[in-house]
């Protein structure tokens, strides 16, 4: 294993914003963290993991040891008539995951196509998309303790999931290291396709689901069609999460604003924070869709997108970031909460 110095992270985060880390390492296999868990460098300075960089926004260079996880392999543990365990090493491109999944014929990721970021990040965030969240096929997480290098299963449960949210974001948030999770998958038919984007892109396309591989590729070219390929355009995906509120604030909302674009939940109901970007602006009567400012900006097509149009820096995503919020808040007293991790 070998320690670099100055290390440029650039390539390694999606926003390309052009950082460096004091000491940088790749691990690929699990005796790797053995040995990293020893190391001085581990020992006495900050630490951060990364996987696919895809969530994360770099401030300032990183004063510690920026860990690469590069943990590989899909493997089944049980199959049974109805369902089947597999277990996926973090380092796996989360997309590869669900391919490998529809691939086989088996059902729950489908939906969760084209997320970018590997498996590692999945139940940090709690990933969902199109109607579906990874807490509803998760079985268990593997994970190390940092502190002392000593390696915990949390079940499903124990993961605390919530909207975007786990245990891993909140009250452990920096304490573990996951390095595998397991998910149960169905053999048989179970498609998710309620979600009203989804379902109006499949009438429209005339697409009749006859496996999950289906399910998937649309789901792939909406959000292709959506997004920008970070290859082309950096940026993080959507940076804000949605906005959940009770029913009875809701219906006072829908008395100023009839046209409010939002979604019932079983408890409660989610705006699209989307809606709310678009509906706001830099100055009156004007959006932040489409909005730019130097190098950086709000993609012309998805008002949750920030994008870096080359040479912007983290500071300045962060403080246009914080400038869509302060008006959304004063327009519509909803506070907006940020998706992307950002490292200062």
């Amino acid at each position: 294993m070998k320690i670099l110095k100055n290390y440029d992270l650039t390539k390694l985060n999606t926003f390309g914003i052009s950082v460096r880390a004091k000491f940088f390492v790749e691990i690929k296999q699990e005796l790797d963290l053995k040995e990293l868990f020893l190391l001085r460098e581990f020992k006495e300075n900050k630490k951060l993991f990364l996987g696919g960089g895809s969530n994360i926004l770099f401030i300032k260079d990183f004063d510690g040891l920026v860990v690469l996880n590069k943990l590989q392999g899909i493997e089944i543990l049980k199959e049974e008539t109805e369902s089947i365990l597999i277990k996926s090493m973090s380092g796996e491109i989360w997309h590869d995951l669900v391919s490998f999944a529809v691939d086989h014929g088996y059902w729950g990721i489908e939906n969760l196509s084209l997320i970018p970021g590997t498996v590692g990040a999945a139940p940090v965030q709690n990933i969902g998309a199109y109607g579906a969240e990874l807490g509803n096929v998760l079985e268990s997480v593997e994970a190390y303790q940092i502190s002392n290098g000593a390696k915990r299963v949390f079940s499903k449960s124990e993961c605390e999931f919530g909207y975007r949210d786990s245990i891993f974001k909140n009250k452990l948030k920096g304490k573990y290291f996951i390095s595998a999770i397991t998910l149960k998958l169905g053999k048989i038919e179970r498609k998710n396709i309620s979600y009203k984007v989804l379902k109006e892109y499949l009438r429209k396309n005339e697409i009749e689901i006859k496996n999950s591989k289906n399910v998937s590729d649309a789901v792939a070219e909406i959000r292709r069609s959506k997004l920008p390929d970070p290859a082309l355009i950096p940026n993080a995906g959507s940076f804000f999460k949605n906005i959940f509120i009770e029913k009875e604030k809701m219906q006072a909302l829908l008395e100023i604003y009839p046209k409010m674009s939002y979604f019932e939940e079983e408890m409660a109901v989610k705006i699209s924070s989307a809606w709310l970007i678009e509906q706001s602006g830099p100055e009156n009567g004007t959006s932040w869709k489409g909005y730019r400012v130097g190098n950086v900006g709000v993609h012309e097509h998805h008002a949750l997108v920030l994008v870096n149009y080359g040479g912007g820096t983290g500071e300045e995503i962060k403080n246009l970031a914080e400038q869509i919020t302060t008006s959304v808040f004063r327009k519509f007293g909803l506070k907006l909460v940020p998706e992307v991790n950002i490292v200062l």
